[in-house]
């Protein structure tokens, strides 16, 4: 069970500090403002943990200033003329009014035609839009899924699709669940399955220990230039609101 964080300062930066019944201390920084996270074992002092930090200082400015330069994506209103991600390409939104029932449909490779009811509010607008993107991410997550359990030899987990905030996916271990972002419609498609791959790994090894990695880079080689892709990609307004 979690114990409850409270946070501390190094250097001047905040650190959130999470206490778990882990064997190894992990430090995070997280978009989009480089909140800096220590998950640390329930018996390593603050102390310790200042120390993690201070020896870690170097590596965390550089992550926080690359999320300070990151381009973000600008609120959404799901009106024509706007830009929108999928699977890595920019679109030009279009939206249609008078149609029977809300859709979307790609046209021509560089245009996404949304069509809605005469006089849609906003919120049908961009409910119509995000369960588009919920079917289409499932729809390309499904076959990787099942193809990847497969090559670990085991059977496919529960998975779902939701929205977070400093994480493109998570696992539960003992109820074999894994979750996905639905931010990851808009990123490459190779981002998706890195993801996926991740979160199988994790069943074979909870931590991102030295066996955590010398899993992904039997199963997956080329993860470390997927992972850059990924984390360099715009990120969007909603995700981080």
């Amino acid at each position: 069970m979690n114990i409850e964080g409270h946070q501390i300062t190094v250097g001047g930066i905040d650190v959130d500090v999470v206490r778990k019944p882990i064997k190894n201390l992990h430090l995070g920084v997280y978009p989009p403002n480089g909140r800096v996270r220590v998950a640390a074992p329930v018996g390593v002092s603050d102390e310790a943990v200042r120390l993690a930090v201070v020896t870690r200082m170097g590596w965390i400015k550089r992550q926080q200033s690359k999320f300070g330069t990151q381009p973000r994506q600008t609120e959404r209103s799901y009106v024509s003329g706007e830009s929108h991600f999928f699977f890595g390409q920019r679109y030009r939104l279009n939206v249609v009014s008078g149609a029977p029932a809300g859709r979307v449909h790609i046209r021509s490779g560089q245009t996404l035609d949304l069509y809605v009811r005469s006089g849609s509010e906003q919120a049908t607008r961009e409910r119509i839009f995000q369960d588009w993107y919920r079917g289409e991410l499932r729809n390309r997550a499904a076959p990787l899924m099942a193809t990847w359990a497969k090559a670990f030899d085991i059977d496919p987990p529960w998975w779902g699709i939701k929205r977070m905030k400093t994480k493109w996916g998570t696992c539960n271990i003992e109820a074999k669940r894994v979750w996905l972002n639905l931010e990851l419609v808009k990123k490459p498609p190779l981002c998706l399955e890195y993801v996926i791959v991740h979160e199988l790994v994790h069943f074979f090894e909870r931590n991102h220990s030295d066996r955590f990695v010398a899993l992904l880079n039997q199963k997956l080689p080329q993860w470390r230039l997927i992972r850059d892709e990924l984390n360099a990609a715009p990120l969007s307004h909603e995700e981080w609101s």
